[in-house]
């Protein structure tokens, strides 16, 4: 009887939103009811381990204990006030972000694509007269407003949409040459995601953004890391850039930033900042106290719980687990880690390996097709790291019938 009731009511929902939401999300046919950690459950009180928790906004897994008692105790005391006037939140997770990355200044916001939109206008604002353009790389991803749609080099996210932003030119990945042949009297920066998410989990080559280091130094460019995936301890560094040795001039935040709250920011060097001057950019909401609360509980508990060799240590388990799997399994094509960024590029669509996880409640992601992806808490236990990846390959090996 209960399961019945609870089936109703996730009929009634879903007619509901049928009728009143706009359709331009493809969902699917569960309601989801709570969440904890890794796992959530339904409103027909079916439990789901999560491989994907929040589009990957979750790194904490979710309903993380500290964001939820920061987020309480500050709502009851103030809920939003405008930039115009200095909260002790947001100055401290300004100063706490500054210390754990190349120092600098902040920027708040409140997602990703706000953070790389105040980085375009950043770029313009501080670029020498005349010089406006900014290289992207194909297979990147920067948001969906126009501006980051015009710098996301993907086709298929251009359809219907043109004429796009002027001002974005489109490199390979991983080819320095081509970024070398693209520079001109007119280019200010170069933006690109250090570790490609959407994309595919693709790492980039070796020497790859040390050469698009060099090339900005010696051209008086500069260089923009979006690091909305990558960053905030994703990688087993707090962000992406320390793997590689390189240092941005700006690097854009969001996702996992505030534990699930929403919330984005963008660094930059103290010589940059000034450019962003008064009266430029703004955002009505970004580092409210709220989001200012989340952020700073969100570094506290990575520091206290020491997640980033916990998830240093998961990826290395995702890794034997998928290779282990590519050995036994023609459809892998490639294993692709960095801490708990997975990527298992197959040979055929991944769609099904998606619904068949799901049906087995496992929660996981296809992009670009053929590329399953996971970006798991980096407070995911080794069990249930292993009982997940037990239904993943067992999901994948079945597709070869």
């Amino acid at each position: 009887m209960a399961t019945a009731q609870a089936s109703k009511k996730t009929g009634q929902i879903i007619d509901t939103f049928a009728k009143f939401v706009v359709p331009n999300y493809r969902r699917y046919g569960i309601v989801l009811e709570r969440g904890e950690g890794s796992w959530v459950w339904d409103a027909d009180g079916q439990k789901y381990l999560d491989f994907f928790p929040g589009w990957g906004c979750n790194l904490l897994g979710h309903c993380p204990k500290p964001i939820v008692e920061a987020v309480q105790d500050q709502v009851a005391k103030l809920i939003h006030v405008p930039n115009t006037w200095y909260t002790e939140a947001q100055g401290l997770w300004a100063k706490m972000l500054s210390e754990r990355s190349f120092g600098g200044q902040a920027f708040f916001c409140n997602s990703g694509t706000e953070a790389n939109e105040a980085a375009i206008k950043l770029v313009r604002l501080h670029a020498p007269k005349g010089r406006y353009k900014i290289i992207t790389f194909e297979g990147g991803f920067h948001g969906r407003t126009l501006g980051a749609t015009s710098a996301t080099a993907q086709p298929k996210y251009h359809e219907g949409l043109g004429p796009l932003m002027a001002g974005f030119v489109y490199a390979p990945f991983g080819d320095l040459e081509a970024v070398s042949r693209l520079v001109d009297d007119e280019t200010a920066a170069i933006m690109i995601e250090p570790i490609q998410g959407e994309g595919g989990v693709n790492i980039p080559p070796d020497g790859f953004l040390q050469g698009l280091r060099s090339i900005a130094n010696d051209q008086g460019l500069l260089l923009v890391f979006d690091e909305v995936q990558t960053g905030c301890g994703r990688t087993g560094e707090w962000f992406a850039y320390q793997h590689f040795g390189v240092t941005p001039d700006v690097m854009t935040l969001a996702k996992s930033l505030c534990g699930g709250i929403a919330g984005g920011a963008l660094l930059t060097t103290a010589e940059i900042a000034p450019s962003l001057r008064p009266g430029m950019h703004a955002a009505t909401f970004g580092g409210n106290p709220i989001a200012a609360r989340a952020g700073i509980a969100a570094l506290e508990m990575i520091e206290q719980e020491n997640l980033l060799a916990h998830a240093k240590r998961l990826g290395e388990l995702f890794r034997e687990r998928m290779t282990a799997l590519q050995g036994e399994c023609d459809l892998v094509q490639e294993v692709r880690v960095q801490g708990v960024m997975i990527g298992v590029e197959l040979s055929i669509d991944g769609t099904p390996v998606v619904q068949g996880c799901m049906d087995r409640k496992l929660l996981v992601n296809c992009t670009h097709g053929t590329v399953i992806r996971l970006l798991p808490a980096m407070n995911l236990t080794e069990q249930e790291l292993h009982d997940g990846c037990d239904i993943l390959c067992e999901v994948i090996k079945e597709q070869t019938g």
